[in-house]
């Protein structure tokens, strides 16, 4: 249907295009992978005369157009998972295939009737046998989705609306990285038309996070969504790194938008002397006053700096034409003869020049006098002397750390495309934004959300007891406040652990239990579980050693499990040398994290990852390292499905042990 041939009119090559393109979109959509099509299937109506739908991954159809498999995210699957005893919804069974790929193990059935009696108190869970089954198995280095296990309160957060913001609390193993992502495939099934036109954007907080996510999507038939984290949205920007906790709480600052704004109206200046030309017989000129009042319209008319820039060129050539004192010329011939000559060049570049965020943010934090003059009140001078960097490098050529990103973003909104440059330079919007670890957003951050939704659709999940770094927030409040309007937010919270077992979050419990994060806890499916290790060390001198000997020993224990080492920021290099020289290959964040068995994580940036053992170093500097230091060191405890083992010289905290 679709091979390309010679002849034909341009309408049968036009329709073959598009019938190329939708059997593209749906053999995109038939590639799952080695996992299984079907896992589930629901019974309606009497059991004799039942009318069964089989739940799968994507839909399916025979020939004859008659259903296959129920895409998970129709309405008819609803009742797949969030039926129960007390509300059956109108199913008889519901039927759950526990698969490895391909590979069916076992089969398990519910059954739903008047005569069927449920006093279940508590959370309520489908399909146990299924749901312990995936939460035994090994991890693979990579996020899988949970699709077959969905449990009635994620089910709920999954098919909430589009419209308006949607706030997901949950604690460690509540499952809200995979809710949020099937959440957006949801949404995209839901909503096809307009979300596929508007686009879907996944944003995570560092690029091992995205690795980690990355195949969850695709497995669930969408690809067509963008993951990224926020200097991604800055495709110019070479962005490497993060600045310290004191530098990156400067940058975060609401207020830097005005010190943005500032900068740019600095850059907007009469001229200092008048201007004369020579044209012809006769001296043109443009005078200071003439130059202010250009500035001042300019201003007044436009909102965008790079916008105006045509305006400014056309009235510096009328007042040029309006100074001729022998005959009335004309300023669009005048601009046609004049416009590549040095001095108008100079004239235009010193009032109104045409800027790049790059640039006007680079001559900014590479100039004292330029950063005083567009602080206008808003930084302290120890800011100022922080933000000072010397400016040794041509803008194309700086390496931006993670936190000028939503400074440069706030120059470019603020600048707006240059002329010729606007595909590049345009702030692209999404219908629906998808925020993870959405608690450690600054409010700059914050502001470079906002301005790529398109209309305030937003899902946001997060833990406030596990906000870290330079701008962790204490609750919801401030991140609602500076993103949407309240009254379209809605809350909904995660109370189910399934990662961790009992044993591990009673101890990341006791880490919070005085303060004011240690409230509500998650109930932990898994009620037995190994007892995590501590295992003290007499001197630093031996720790590296003993971290080695923990990992070759849980290595032994693991199978084909993967392995986490989290360590303070300082100890990232000294444990790295001693794994290498021992022989045991590791990945690092910026090379081959999650690709090797072992990988070797500063507690920094090991939020929202899942692994099978984890090997915690010295909690102590973990806690004094960072500016949150109890609630990083309860990131670094909730990571690990089966095994914790905490390896430390210094004393331990006492509510770590008691």
């Amino acid at each position: 249907m679709v091979e390309s041939g010679r002849g034909g009119t341009h309408q049968a090559r036009f329709e073959r295009d598009v019938i190329s393109d939708q059997v593209n979109k749906r053999l995109s959509q038939l590639d799952i992978g080695d996992a299984s099509l079907v896992f589930g299937r629901i019974d309606q109506g009497d059991l004799n005369e039942s009318e069964t739908f089989y739940i799968g991954r994507i839909a399916v159809w025979d020939e004859q157009q008659d259903t296959i498999t129920v895409d998970w995210r129709a309405p008819i699957a609803e009742g797949f998972y969030r039926a129960t005893g007390k509300h059956p919804m109108g199913l008889t069974r519901r039927r759950h295939f526990a698969t490895r790929k391909k590979v069916l193990l076992g089969i398990e059935d519910e059954f739903f009737g008047e005569d069927i009696v449920d006093n279940s108190a508590g959370p309520v869970f489908k399909g146990r046998m299924t749901l312990a089954a995936t939460m035994e198995q090994a991890r693979t280095g990579r996020l899988g989705d949970i699709v077959a296990t969905i449990q009635g309160e994620q089910d709920e957060i999954i098919r909430s609306p589009l419209s308006g913001m949607l706030i997901v609390q949950g604690g460690p193993g509540t499952g809200k990285t995979v809710v949020a992502l099937h959440r957006a495939a949801y949404l995209l099934y839901t909503y096809r038309f307009p979300l596929e036109g508007q686009g879907v954007l996944v944003i995570g907080p560092n690029r091992v996070f995205l690795t980690y996510i990355e195949q969850v999507l695709p497995s669930l038939g969408e690809a067509g969504v963008r993951l990224a984290v926020l200097s991604d949205l800055i495709p110019r920007a070479r962005v490497r790194g993060f600045d310290n906790e004191l530098i990156a709480s400067i940058k975060g600052k609401d207020d830097m938008k005005h010190v943005v704004r500032g900068a740019i109206k600095d850059r907007q200046r009469p001229i200092r002397g008048d201007l004369r030309i020579g044209y012809g017989l006769q001296r043109l000129n443009l005078t200071i006053k003439d130059s202010e009042e250009i500035i001042r319209e300019a201003q007044r008319r436009y909102t965008r700096h790079n916008s105006a820039r045509a305006f400014v060129r056309d009235q510096v050539f009328l007042k040029l034409a309006e100074s001729s004192k022998h005959q009335l010329l004309d300023s669009e011939k005048l601009k046609n003869d004049l416009s590549s000559g040095l001095d108008i060049r100079e004239t235009l570049e010193w009032m109104w020049p045409s800027l790049t965020a790059e640039h006007l943010i680079h001559d900014l934090f590479g100039s004292r006098p330029l950063l005083q003059s567009a602080a206008g009140g808003y930084l302290t001078q120890d800011a100022i002397s922080a933000l000072h960097r010397p400016r040794s490098l041509h803008a194309s050529e700086v390496e931006w750390t993670s936190n000028d990103v939503p400074i440069l973003d706030e120059a470019q909104s603020q600048l707006g495309p240059r002329v010729g440059h606007r595909e590049e330079e345009i702030i692209r919007t999404y219908g629906h934004i998808v925020v993870d670890e959405a608690q450690d957003l600054s409010p700059m951050e914050l502001r470079m959300l906002k301005r790529r939704s398109l209309n305030g659709s937003m899902t946001l999940v997060g833990d406030i007891a596990q906000a870290t770094g330079a701008w962790a927030h204490d609750n919801w409040e401030g991140i609602v406040e500076a993103l949407s309007n309240k009254s379209g937010t809605r809350f909904s919270q995660l109370t189910v652990g399934y990662r961790l077992p009992q044993p591990t979050m009673d101890v990341a419990i006791r880490l919070l239990r005085d303060t004011q994060f240690g409230f509500n806890p998650p109930i932990a499916v898994r009620e037995a579980g190994d007892e995590p290790r501590f295992i003290h060390v007499d001197t630093p001198a031996r720790l590296p050693a003993t971290v080695v000997a923990v990992v070759r020993s849980e290595l032994e224990r693991l199978g084909p499990g993967y392995l986490a080492v989290i360590v303070p920021d300082t100890h990232l290099k000294t444990v790295s040398d001693s794994l290498s020289s021992s022989g045991i290959g590791h990945g690092l964040v910026d090379a081959g994290a999650l690709e090797d068995q072992v990988t070797l994580v500063p507690v920094s940036l090991v939020k929202g990852l899942e692994v099978d053992a984890a090997v915690v170093v010295e909690p102590a500097e973990i806690i004094d390292g960072e500016k949150n230091g109890l609630r990083a060191l309860y990131v670094a405890l909730t990571r690990a499905t089966q095994r914790l083992t905490i390896v430390h010289t210094r004393s331990l905290p006492e509510s770590l042990i008691n």
